[in-house]
């Protein structure tokens, strides 16, 4: 058994497995975990737990919202395990070997597995390509433009709206004209077109064998609800550990019940307290109602010592939440009692915001907090650009979290597409693309191209004799000649990235001026490449969980060996830092403005604006500006709206926060003397209406 002894009594409570008489309970389990009580121990510790008793990792699906995060447990869980190990005589050492559980990711990654295995049974291919989010939007704006959508008088919707639209309707599974209604009002005439696109785009991808990220849940989806299929699943594991089940949307969460309707063995963990991504469709009824979906309904365990925060910044987190209509009201507290009380600092407008966040934060520095345990958090990415100047002015470094994803540098698109060009030569956006690199190969010449690959029956090698123009002909027979060696399995997978990167060279070095500084990303590329144990799960995992980039970045960040730490506060969540600045805490920004009119949505911006709150260790200042700067696409007359405060600070919330104003300005005698007459006033009006 697992020696328990450094988890609190309700962690303990979760991890174990058998019930009082010491039976196996497999029965369905629901962890609410708040921020800061050790989720991911716990998880780890229930993971070791099952090994440790014998359950084989083949029989565990260990579920998360990003591949890291299910490395990460699965790395706790063999330390606990190698820890047990040593504790053990020689005799019982064999016993609790380190294990790897094979079938651990996202629901993405897990997914597009699943799929591969059960293809043929669903009328799938099974070396379908999967599209990243930027082919997905090129191939709609191919699709646009072949249905003369974008040639109309009246402006028809950018490809990513276009994209948006599709993936809401499918996560969400709600019909176009509920999603137009809810989320994209200005695109409601376009419904009937919008259809038409999306039945075009759907047919496309069938067409290219191509699955984009949404097809990954929704085909898993459907496959769930196929009685033999879900059978064979649910017989593949014994045990099913989700984490963050807060953010599942429908279709997670439809898969989840479709191929384990019993809940047997089923753990999800969550804390609907932190559902936060519905404009990605998460739904954060799939973790309030999860109990009610299993007969007897599912056990729930609460963790709720925080080991992150002071208890004051943690009564202001319960009491915010506490005047909400909806969750667990999972109170939390600390054993850290003493800490400085939660600050509510008022500025005149965003430049004196900016001011006051640099002083703090030169002075905590000081007193050695350093800048790296400091963080600006904002509800939006623009509520920061006054800051940034002023950190760049008094040459504070930093770095924003929102920078260029490293698959969507263009350089690494390049590349990526010779390969899933090679591994599926119906891929159209692929070809499209590399082709465009040749020189004096334009769309035209590219679409004949394509045309006369099909015509050839997608036999690559076909196109070695194709007309090119004079100067792309050496360049394209050399790329052709790769594709197809790659496609045809010629070259080992583990040489197969590097035969691309030298054919990739020449091209890189004609398309783009700094080719030195992107080449790179293009070696980190092959470097990557070999920490997959095939082409396919190189080509999948990669577009389900990108890494970031090393040299094409959105802008030249300032990076020191100490710097400080800008971020959305959806992008923080899973963060923490010893001292915490929320920027422009004031109606229109928490909650957002487009949230006034919808319950559901309030709530919403109460758990965003508690995410931001529990954050914090040590220090959290929450400022209110008088008037702040928005951006030129959102103001309507002034530059500056005038902030009100936020709903969210009532009476009672206010009596937890220490309330100042910045700069303090000492009163003139005069001022201090027409102050005194003003109470004296005011008080004799009050007297005055009893005695009337």
């Amino acid at each position: 058994m697992l020696d328990t002894m450094l988890l609190n009594i309700q962690q303990q409570k979760a991890v174990e497995c058998t019930d009082a008489n010491g039976m196996l309970n497999k029965s369905p389990l629901l962890i609410i975990a708040g921020a800061g009580t050790g989720k991911t121990n716990t998880l780890a510790h229930k993971t070791a737990q099952l090994i440790l008793n014998g359950e084989s990792p083949d029989r565990i699906l260990l579920m998360t919202f990003a591949r890291r995060a299910a490395g990460e447990l699965s790395l706790r869980a063999n330390r606990i395990i190698e820890q047990q190990r040593h504790k053990k005589s020689a005799k019982d050492k064999n016993r609790y070997q380190p294990s790897k559980i094979t079938w651990m990711g996202t629901f993405h990654s897990i997914a597009a597995r699943l799929l591969r295995e059960h293809a043929t049974a669903i009328g799938l291919e099974s070396d379908f390509t999967v599209m990243d989010r930027n082919d997905s939007a090129d191939m709609i704006d191919v699709i646009r433009h072949e249905l003369n959508f974008t040639s109309s008088v009246n402006r028809f919707p950018k490809k990513k709206t276009c994209l948006d639209i599709y993936s809401r309707c499918v996560n969400s599974q709600q019909t176009i004209e509920d999603i137009l209604d809810a989320h994209f009002p200005y695109c409601r005439d376009w419904h009937q077109e919008l259809k038409m696109l999306f039945a075009a785009y759907a047919r496309a991808k069938m067409e290219q064998v191509c699955l984009d990220y949404d097809d990954l849940l929704l085909y898993c989806y459907h496959m769930a609800q196929v009685p033999e299929i879900a059978q064979h699943v649910r017989e593949q594991f014994d045990y099913i550990l989700v984490d963050e089940y807060q953010d599942t949307n429908v279709l997670q969460a439809g898969i989840l019940m479709g191929f384990f309707p019993t809940g047997e063995g089923l753990t999800v963990v969550g804390d609907d307290a932190q559902s936060i991504y519905s404009f990605r469709a998460a739904n954060v009824d799939n973790i309030l109602t999860f109990p009610q979906q299993f007969n007897p309904p599912a056990r729930v365990i609460s963790l709720t010592q925080n080991y992150r925060s002071h208890q004051g910044i943690l009564d202001l987190s319960n009491a915010l939440l506490g005047e909400g209509s909806e969750g667990y009201k999972v109170e939390l507290f600390s054993e850290r009692k003493l800490g400085t009380k939660p600050k509510l600092v008022s500025v005149e407008d965003d430049t004196k915001q900016a001011q006051y966040i640099v002083e703090k934060v030169l002075a905590a520095r000081e007193q050695g907090i350093e800048l790296k345990q400091q963080a600006i958090l904002f509800r939006s990415s623009y509520h920061s650009d006054r800051l940034e100047l002023e950190l760049t002015r008094r040459n504070i470094p930093y770095v924003k979290h929102g920078g260029l994803k490293f698959l969507e540098a263009a350089h690494v698109k390049d590349l990526l597409s010779i390969i899933r060009w090679a591994d599926n030569p119906k891929h159209k956006i692929s070809a499209f693309r590399l082709l465009k690199l040749l020189p004096s190969v334009g769309p035209k010449i590219a679409e004949k191209v394509i045309h006369t690959l099909k015509v050839k029956q997608y036999v690559l090698n076909e196109l070695m004799d194709y007309p090119m123009p004079h100067v792309a002909k050496s360049l394209f027979q050399d790329l052709i000649k790769v594709v197809s060696a790659i496609h045809n399995n010629e070259i080992v997978w583990s040489e197969q990235v590097n035969a691309v990167v030298q054919v990739y060279k020449a091209l890189l070095e004609i398309n783009y001026d700094d080719h030195f500084v992107r080449f790179g990303d293009i070696e980190q590329m092959a470097q990557i490449s070999q920490q997959f144990p095939s082409r396919e799960r190189f080509l999948t995992e990669l577009t389900l969980d990108p890494p970031q980039a090393t040299g094409d970045l959105a802008g030249r960040p300032l990076i020191d060996d100490d710097f400080l730490t800008l971020s959305t506060v959806h992008s923080a969540k899973g963060q923490e830092w010893n001292n915490v600045y929320v920027l422009n805490v004031a109606d229109g920004n928490f909650p957002n403005e487009y949230a006034a009119g919808d319950k559901r949505s309030l709530e919403e911006e109460r758990r965003l604006l508690n995410v931001a709150i529990t954050r914090a260790k040590d220090e959290l200042h929450l400022i209110q500006p008088m008037k702040y700067w928005v951006p030129e696409q959102q103001r309507h007359g002034d530059r500056h709206v005038y902030g009100a405060k936020s709903r969210f600070l009532t009476e009672s919330i206010l009596q937890l926060l220490q309330t100042s104003h910045y700069p303090r300005r000492e009163l003139n005698e005069k001022e201090k003397a027409t102050a005194t007459l003003a109470i004296i006033d005011i008080k004799k009006t009050v007297l005055g209406i009893w005695q009337t």
